[in-house]
């Protein structure tokens, strides 16, 4: 294969099959899966995760997704399991067994165990009538109808499939338990992701040196102010209440087509009704606000529009919130 349209034509096929794979599993979600989440989700012990081969490898990544989104769980090598790592394996674990044809030889002595102990199994089985889904509480069905690879031998499609299962299971499971993105940043301390989990609105915000002005303030007086706050001035009531913005670009807009807008007052120029934050909000999610608005900066107010303070965009990207 050298013509470059063939590589191409090549990579999309390989895409279209395994994305249509994918899709299939979507018509396959019923009470099977309803109940595979509730037992994890309800679990007294960990979550046991098996599987050999690519298999192995999705469980794998299947027991770190469901440990860092508040699950515990940890990956068993059935092989290992069967030469003394079975000592984890405890009577309210719940054990997740992946398999394409579900009667590999080094599961059987695994299920066998899982089975004598009481422990629950929950298959991600590419074959319903095998073994694994013989022996397993709760089966659910990862069969594609081909792999993408030409000699239908690798795993491919299927390993796909059973990695969104996978993330099917762990994304439903973690809306059950009521996990929050301040949960998330708990065990998520290292690193970006980490730091954009972390960082409030009330950690960067400009609090004791942000000027605003009056209502009856004018053009000329909120010039200086623009300048020296990254251009923008909260406009407030005479109880300290947000009333509006004036910002850099309604002064420009102004000064394009009104040549004697400095004694024009900022209340007829003002951005009334502005989008705003909170001060315990997550600093990702005001700078979210920010970027599809188009805006540089909000103001922090409380529940009852009382300014308290500014947060910019440049501070929280600094913090490492964006």
């Amino acid at each position: 294969m050298t013509d470059e349209s063939t590589i191409i034509a090549e990579g999309r096929r390989v895409l279209e099959l395994e994305a249509a794979a994918v899709a299939a599993l979507a018509h396959r979600i019923g009470d099977d899966f309803a109940r595979a989440c509730s037992m994890i989700a309800e679990a007294g012990g960990r979550i046991v995760t098996c599987g050999i081969g690519k298999s192995g490898h999705i469980a794998r990544k299947m027991a770190g997704t469901l440990t860092s989104t508040g699950t515990p769980a940890i990956f068993l090598h059935p092989v290992e399991a069967l030469h003394g790592d079975l000592g984890i394996v405890g009577r309210e674990d719940v054990a997740i067994v992946i398999s394409k044809s579900g009667d590999s030889d080094e599961l059987r002595g695994l299920i066998d165990y899982l089975n004598r102990l009481s422990v629950p199994i929950i298959a991600l089985v590419g074959v319903s009538r095998s073994q694994l889904a013989d022996h397993a509480a709760v089966v659910l069905d990862c069969s594609v109808e081909e792999e993408a690879c030409p000699m239908d031998l690798a795993p491919t499609s299927s390993s796909t499939a059973a990695l969104a299962m996978a993330d099917a299971i762990a994304v439903t499971v973690l809306q059950l338990k009521g996990f929050q993105p301040e949960d998330f940043a708990a065990l998520h301390p290292g690193g970006a992701l980490g730091r954009k989990l972390s960082v409030y609105v009330r950690d960067v915000m400009v609090v004791d040196d942000f000027p605003s002005l009056l209502e009856s303030a004018t053009v000329k007086q909120v010039i200086g102010p623009l300048a020296a706050q990254r251009g923008t001035v909260p406009i407030v009531d005479g109880e300290g209440h947000l009333t509006g913005v004036v910002t850099a670009g309604d002064l420009t807009r102004l000064m394009e087509h009104d040549a004697g807008f400095l004694s024009r007052g900022v209340a007829e120029i003002m951005t009334r009704d502005p989008k705003t934050a909170s001060a315990n909000e997550l600093g990702s999610a005001a700078a979210s606000r920010m970027e599809a608005h188009g805006i540089m900066a909000l103001p922090v107010v409380r529940d009852d529009r009382t300014l308290e303070g500014v947060v910019h965009l440049h501070d929280l990207m600094r913090a490492g919130a964006v």
